[in-house]
């Protein structure tokens, strides 16, 4: 059923089929290890397949990974990080998230398919930017947070000349305005807005793609406490 769909999914996106058999694996570990912790609400084969592994799959349409390197923030159970490393193998990732059984899980994942390149991080996400200050070509972002506050833990992450990709539902307009003075004061621009539909599904999502035109300000990100009480 999920390779069926996956198959179907990848073909309808334009996208090479060669990275199934690791979805697949990838998919089989997924649901064995919710079975024990909670790592995602969507548990049903064909959902993890379309709703998880299609969603992310998606986005090599909307961005150029080839050879980049890539930062997924917040990644929890690894998307849209690892799918992405499993359709575009140049891409260099690195899955940054607070949770360390995520990573635990996640660096099981990437031991079992043998993707020795790719970086899993345990760390917060701000204090990860301090140390890694515009060391990616690529952000990427499908956490639950505001744009606002999601731009202030991916932008300084960001080389100028990158971007950052965050994953947004179609209604998101209102969010998109409130966010406009922060990627501003961050060093960015909205370079597009993106909506896109999950193949076998009406589900429309949206990838806002913000530019990096110039440096973030030193004194940003501030503390996780700091953005969420004062976001931008």
């Amino acid at each position: 059923m999920m390779e069926t769909i996956l198959r179907e999914g990848l073909t309808a996106l334009g996208l090479d089929q060669s990275s199934v058999p690791s979805l697949l694996r990838y998919g089989a570990l997924l649901e064995e290890k919710n079975k024990v912790m909670n790592l995602t609400a969507i548990k049903e084969a064909d959902e993890v397949a379309r709703l998880h592994f299609l969603d992310s799959a998606a986005l090599l349409n909307l961005l150029d990974f080839r050879n980049k390197t890539v930062v997924d923030v917040g990644t929890g159970a690894g998307f849209p990080g690892l799918p992405i490393r499993l359709l575009e193998p140049s891409a260099h990732v690195t899955l940054l998230d607070s949770l360390g059984k995520r990573i635990t899980f996640l660096q099981e994942v990437c031991t079992d398919l043998g993707l020795s390149d790719v970086a899993c991080v345990h760390a917060r996400a701000e204090e990860f930017a301090a140390l890694h200050r515009e060391s990616f070509d690529t952000a990427v972002s499908r956490a639950v947070a505001s744009l606002s506050v999601l731009s202030e833990l991916c932008l300084p992450l960001v080389k100028k000349g990158g971007t950052f990709l965050a994953m947004k539902s179609v209604d998101s307009d209102e969010e998109l305005s409130a966010a406009e003075h922060a990627i501003s004061v961050l060093g960015g621009r909205v370079a597009g807005v993106r909506d896109y539909s999950i193949p076998g599904t009406d589900i429309v999502h949206r990838a806002v793609l913000v530019e990096k035109v110039k440096p973030t300000p030193k004194g940003y990100p501030r503390s996780f406490a700091k953005i969420k009480k004062d976001p931008l």
